[in-house]
């Protein structure tokens, strides 16, 4: 009987040991598809990364579209937020960004990564460097920006509006009060459907398209770029990710910016009474050369500043969130991935 016990006791710790005791749990994650996984990590990714630089982002918005805030800086800014709606004004729009960018990153990741596949699997001339994940970046970034462009839409109008704690905003500024506030992403939906129909709904998306494209595939090429040079055992460390991270967004953000303004405008100009210059642009050209003749070139680089002290700990955040995730998950590198697919 002793004997028996100590056989169990001697194969349980034996199973402690070389991790057979969690077989079950490793057994379940492995049957999760591996796309499955790609998507909760990318969304996981996105909605910690967004969170942590909400107020920055708030205050990108306005900087790109109130005229009233061009001349403030970012430190006044955030006094005047605070002063009007409170410290719930840094993180208006919020639950909008979130909400878009959960699917938005999850299919965002999950497509790159799958997209990266296919290149590899049918065009072996790009080879397997970073001129594939250029080209899939931008594929991904296109798929995930029409499939949740409504969402963003949202979030600007929200962010848009600047509402007093007590009831609007005074200082001999009506322009606060030229369009009623909207309460919320579903109120955003519903009028500016009733407004405009679906076409209403991807306001803006023109410059959104050109800008992503390039954005996303020098993102992914720049990180994946900086990867490749760092020793395989500083592969793993978290301060390398977040450098790379960073990198990879400042140098893609800087070149695509301007779009980046001309589509904030775009979504939200009909709010914009006459008093604020508010015009109707026919497409993205025409929308730059406007910002260009009728509040100066600067405009176009409006609130790029804090772009960069958001970008910073967003993009590399965004990566290494998602890097951890993966291996969370048991995502098989992806090395293996092409041979898992084919498989």
């Amino acid at each position: 009987m002793g004997s028996s016990q100590g056989s169990t006791l001697s194969s349980n710790v034996t199973g402690f040991a070389d991790g057979s005791s969690a077989h079950t749990e490793v057994k379940y994650i492995d049957t999760v598809p591996v796309y499955v996984k790609e998507l909760i990590a990318g969304g996981a990714a996105g909605a910690f990364a967004k969170t942590a630089v909400a107020p920055l982002e708030r205050i990108k918005i306005l900087l790109q579209t109130r005229t009233d805030f061009h001349s403030v800086g970012i430190y006044h800014s955030l006094k005047k937020i605070l002063k009007h709606e409170g410290v719930a004004g840094f993180i208006k729009g919020n639950g909008a960004s979130v909400i878009r960018i959960v699917p938005y990153a999850a299919l965002h990741f999950m497509t790159y990564e799958r997209y990266r596949l296919w290149i590899l699997d049918n065009y072996s001339a790009f080879g397997t460097g970073p001129v594939v994940d250029l080209l899939a970046g931008s594929a991904a970034g296109g798929t995930a920006v029409l499939c949740t462009y409504p969402l963003d839409l949202a979030r600007t109008k929200l962010a848009y509006q600047i509402v007093e704690a007590r009831g609007p905003v005074q200082h001999g500024m009506t322009q606060f009060n030229a369009s009623p506030a909207y309460s919320g992403i579903r109120n955003v939906m519903e009028r500016v459907y009733s407004e405009g129909g679906v076409r209403a709904l991807y306001r803006g998306i023109g410059p959104t398209l050109i800008g992503i494209l390039p954005y996303a595939g020098l993102k992914f090429y720049v990180y994946e770029e900086l990867k490749s040079h760092v020793p395989e055992e500083h592969q793993k460390s978290i301060l390398m990710r977040l450098s790379c991270g960073a990198l990879a967004g400042l140098f893609g953000q800087t070149l695509t910016y301007p779009l980046d303004v001309v589509r904030r405008q775009m979504q939200v100009e009909h709010l914009q009474p006459s008093s604020q210059g508010g015009v109707r642009y026919n497409s993205t050209l025409d929308g730059l050369s406007s910002i260009i003749r009728n509040q100066g070139g600067r405009q176009l680089f409006a609130g790029l500043s804090i772009n960069y002290i958001k970008i910073v700990p967003s993009v590399a955040i965004g990566f290494t969130a998602y890097d951890m995730m993966k291996s969370w998950l048991h995502v098989p590198p992806r090395q293996k991935s092409k041979a898992t697919s084919a498989a």
